[in-house]
């Protein structure tokens, strides 16, 4: 069974000030973080994998550096957030679940290794670091059975924060996409999870990934700590 895989790559990435698609910044071992998220897909989940990148800011660059992908255009990446880029990637998925990762996020292909077995099995899931709650990031809370009750920026009393892997389920899917278009054009994908949690009852897992290496790139530190994980 083929795996789908969106990495959300449309924005313009201004907080880390580049010239460029943040997705094609180099890291230290000379590879995009983009192409270091493509490798790591490949790695684990080989020719099962079909890759769709949403595109939007100098969507030239990303398609020539990377032909062999499939891409979706948010031709409003200017006014828009990712709950929106989600969007039209999951309406143009395939019936199955669907893996996305954020396009500023360099990890260990263990990361990937952890979640085969959920998303082989249908599992919903948001990774998670339980060692950070950092105020600019998405973090979240659980019910009582576990599964994930909070997940936003504002979450008060946090368990750790997201690290932008995530996975939703083929049955879990319509739901997603029917909050994601219930959403404002700024909000984050995860107010779509979070309106799928509260009004369809959809249960998602967190999994902890605490103990391997994943920083989403946000700021000019965040590369840093990212080219010295990589080392």
């Amino acid at each position: 069974m083929a795996i789908q895989v969106v990495i959300l790559a449309a924005g313009m990435g201004t907080r880390l000030g580049k010239p460029w698609p943040k997705p094609l910044t180099v890291l230290s071992d000379g590879r995009s973080i983009m192409q270091q998220q493509m490798e790591n897909v490949s790695q684990v989940f080989g020719d099962k994998a079909r890759v769709t990148v949403v595109v939007g800011f100098k969507l030239e660059m990303i398609i020539e550096a990377h032909p062999t992908a499939s891409f979706v255009y948010n031709e409003v990446y200017d006014q828009t957030n990712t709950s929106k880029s989600l969007l039209k990637a999951l309406i143009a998925s395939q019936e199955s679940g669907v893996l996305w990762l954020n396009g500023d996020v360099v990890f260990d292909a263990k990361v990937l290794e952890r979640v085969a077995s959920r998303i082989k099995s249908e599992k919903s899931f948001v990774c998670v670091n339980t060692s950070a709650t950092a105020e600019e990031e998405v973090k979240y809370t659980v019910d009582d059975k576990g599964f994930i009750k909070e997940l936003s920026k504002t979450v008060q009393g946090a368990l750790g924060e997201a690290v932008g892997i995530n996975f939703i389920s083929s049955d879990d899917k319509n739901d997603f996409i029917a909050q994601l278009i219930a959403c404002g054009d700024q909000d984050y994908f995860e107010r779509g999870l979070e309106l799928a949690i509260e009004k369809n009852g959809i249960q998602i897992e967190p999994v902890d990934i605490s103990d391997l290496f994943a920083v989403e790139v946000d700021f000019q530190a965040d590369l840093d700590r990212a080219n010295q994980g990589l080392k």
